[in-house]
């Protein structure tokens, strides 16, 4: 079994309030759990108006189905015109390795 998670670090476009952040976050968030049925959730800098942190997780029994979703997830988050994608940290693990 192969896990995999990849987190983004996403600076917000003109944000001044954390409800407005919110209206940014939720349709990303939304949009790659309906296209890719996978966990996707914000995961830090929840007190920042204009940074976001969402991470995405998967699992599967082959690592390169896991590289190719997480990338295309990546894909989907960098192609967003209210978003900078600032850096992204994939990380795939096989079971045995814990």
């Amino acid at each position: 079994m192969w896990i995999g998670w990849n987190e983004f670090d996403i600076l917000l476009g003109d944000v001044h309030s954390l409800k407005t952040k919110r209206s940014v976050v939720r349709p990303i968030v939304a949009e790659i759990r309906k296209h890719f049925q996978i966990s996707v959730a914000e995961v830090g800098d929840a007190q920042l108006h204009r940074r976001a942190q969402i991470g995405v997780s998967m699992i599967s029994g082959e690592r390169s189905h896991i590289e190719e979703m997480l990338n295309s997830v990546e894909e989907l988050v960098a192609r967003r015109p209210e978003v900078e994608l600032l850096s992204s940290k994939l990380r795939v693990l096989q079971a045995s390795d814990f």
